[in-house]
């Protein structure tokens, strides 16, 4: 599979070229367009329990959708739901990466994408909890909600990054997950930091300049409540 990014970095899509006969495995809804003659076919990966697994813990869909490419082969686009970039990881067999909820987008054959336990936030109404782990030899996709950046830290550097910000990071790296004023619950709510990673090098971490987490509560709190939508309506009637 050959990926080919348009319309970065505001609104990217993803462009997959796949060889004759090769498939991709896409996250559900995530197609846009693809070439004439791509089989599809959508199943729970893993059975029902991994589908299970995916959906309720990790936040993904509980179906994955394979295209196959005809024997002339084809291509596949994919497109995020929020505004942002897209990037690409090239997986090795000794290299396996964590992704975050709601960023994982398609992966190459030869490469698997499971349920991964990424942290104790989703237990406190955080951002981390369950993820998804990719590793194999290929390539992901991934979205980002705003742009990407790339975090590489030499051996024994440390980074302290909040957790909706993360996209993927080595899980061969040094982490944990804490309140974002340790052992403060109330300042770190206070602070409007809830959970943070701390990383310790080496090692690489994806992160995007946009939290959909804290964009879904302002967006949330825009929302009219049922009692300003009935007084407005007195105000009409």
């Amino acid at each position: 599979m050959q990926v080919q990014l348009r319309h970065n970095p505001s609104f990217a899509m993803a462009r997959l070229h796949l060889q004759p006969g090769e498939p991709v495995r896409v996250e559900s809804g995530a197609m846009a367009m693809h070439s004439p003659g791509v089989q599809i076919q959508a199943q729970s990966t893993g059975g029902i329990m991994q589908g299970l697994k995916r959906s309720l813990l990790a936040g993904e869909s509980f179906f994955v959708t394979t295209y196959t490419a005809p024997p002339q082969g084809g291509w596949v686009d994919i497109a995020g739901v929020l505004p942002g970039d897209m990037i690409v990881l090239d997986l090795q067999p000794d290299r396996p990466f964590y992704i975050a909820r709601g960023n994982w987008m398609a992966n190459s054959y030869g490469t698997e994408v499971d349920t991964k336990w990424g942290g104790r936030a989703s237990l406190f109404g955080g951002e981390g909890g369950f993820g998804l782990q990719a590793h194999g030899q290929g390539q992901v996709v991934l979205s980002v909600y705003g742009a990407i950046d790339v975090v590489d830290l030499q051996p024994g550097e440390q980074v302290v990054i909040d957790t909706g910000h993360v996209v993927a990071y080595d899980l061969g790296m040094q982490f944990r997950m804490r309140r974002a004023v340790e052992g403060r619950t109330i300042q770190s709510m206070k602070s409007g930091e809830g959970f943070v990673f701390d990383f310790a090098g080496p090692g690489r971490v994806y992160t995007q300049s946009r939290n959909p987490s804290a964009f879904a509560q302002w967006a949330a709190s825009m929302m009219p409540s049922g009692n300003a939508q009935g007084g407005l309506g007195g105000v009409f009637r």
